[in-house]
């Protein structure tokens, strides 16, 4: 799947040209997915072809691809007060530490009694500390204190959020767009999201495309029978590239299948996509990070009604906003939490 050209796109995705003849067997699936997200013109290296080949991400990949994601990540360890002691806690592996502390999160009244956890999984590394389990409750699960995260630390960790927690907003002219965050299920995701929260300002950052749901999809977002699967693509798109603060690729995370609201990347971002559609055709092939709170799924709509002027991207015509709309990224303020906190996806 292709993307918005961008003259720094050849140096990024450069080393990994040689990889294209591993994935071959793939050529049939990227021709379909190819045509939705414009490719970049100045990289011989495709979209889809990049989503197979982060041999070296330091994910660990725990739970089902759809449901009950529990993953968290390596050579990280999180501090925090400790609800459950490892020492007199232990699991065979991460996923029951994460669902361990998932299943302290159970109340919709309030927040989590666990809301990180960290385990040592290494044998060989952990010596006796093997299969701890540290239950953990940070001061601020938006900005958790990490202990220490080089390559070199032998312990895994993640952190859950409760519903109404884990809100960020997508400011804008036309509104603000509230998103759910999925750290569980994309955890190195949320936690780019999370630093440039902490940078207080996105400039750069922007909506550029937008496509309406056409005649392929009805208002729920479900594909209507016999119609195409587009162009158009029912989706709003834009970029995380914040100037001055840099940008490293974010490795592959698998997760939920593309639905209306599902927030996604573009590979390996910085550029993202919110769906207005329910995309089952394009399976787990991104890599999808939050979701869009229902009430809020109106201001995506308004954005991907504004004027726009088609464009070519692949041979495939397209449409991109005459003018691009800025956004800002903000964490979401107690009383906009409360207020949706019966209504966040979870």
């Amino acid at each position: 799947m292709g993307r918005k050209p961008s003259d720094s796109e050849h140096t990024r995705y450069a080393s990994l040209i040689l990889l294209v003849a591993g994935v071959a067997s793939c050529a049939l699936v990227y021709t379909f997915l190819s045509l939705v997200l414009k490719p970049d013109n100045s990289s011989s290296i495709s979209e889809f072809d990049h989503l197979g080949s982060d041999k070296d991400a330091n994910l660990v990949e725990l739970g089902g691809q759809n449901d009950g994601c529990c993953r968290g990540i390596e050579h990280l360890e999180l501090w925090g007060t400790a609800v459950k002691w490892g020492s007199e806690f232990k699991f065979d592996t991460a996923e029951q530490c994460c669902h361990a502390c998932k299943g302290m999160c159970i109340r919709d009244d309030g927040p989590c009694l666990c809301d990180s956890w960290v385990f040592c999984g290494n044998k060989e590394a952990c010596g006796p500390k093997f299969g701890e389990c540290w239950l953990k409750k940070q001061k601020d699960t938006m900005s958790p204190e990490k202990q220490d995260d080089r390559p070199t630390v032998m312990w895994t960790s993640g952190i859950i959020f409760g519903r109404g927690e884990g809100i960020v907003g997508m400011e804008t002219e036309h509104g603000t767009v509230h998103i759910k965050l999925y750290p569980d299920c994309a955890p190195r995701s949320v936690a780019f999201i999370l630093e440039l929260l902490g940078s207080r300002h996105c400039a750069g950052c922007q909506f550029y495309r937008a496509e309406s749901r056409g005649q392929s999809w009805d208002s729920l977002g479900n594909h209507v029978k016999d119609a195409s699967f587009g162009p158009p693509y029912g989706l709003i798109q834009g970029t995380l590239d914040a100037q001055g603060l840099g940008f490293k690729p974010i490795p592959v995370e698998a997760c939920p299948a593309v639905q209306r609201g599902s927030v996604a990347w573009v590979g390996s971002g910085p550029e993202f996509f919110i769906s207005l559609a329910n995309h089952q055709e394009w399976k787990n092939a991104y890599t999808v990070f939050g979701s869009v709170l229902p009430e809020d799924m109106e201001i995506a709509e308004k954005i991907a009604t504004l004027p726009t002027k088609s464009d070519l991207w692949d041979n495939v015509n397209v449409t991109v906003l005459q003018k691009p709309v800025s956004l800002t990224l903000r964490r979401a303020s107690l009383s906009q939490k409360d207020n949706r906190a019966n209504s966040d996806i979870e």
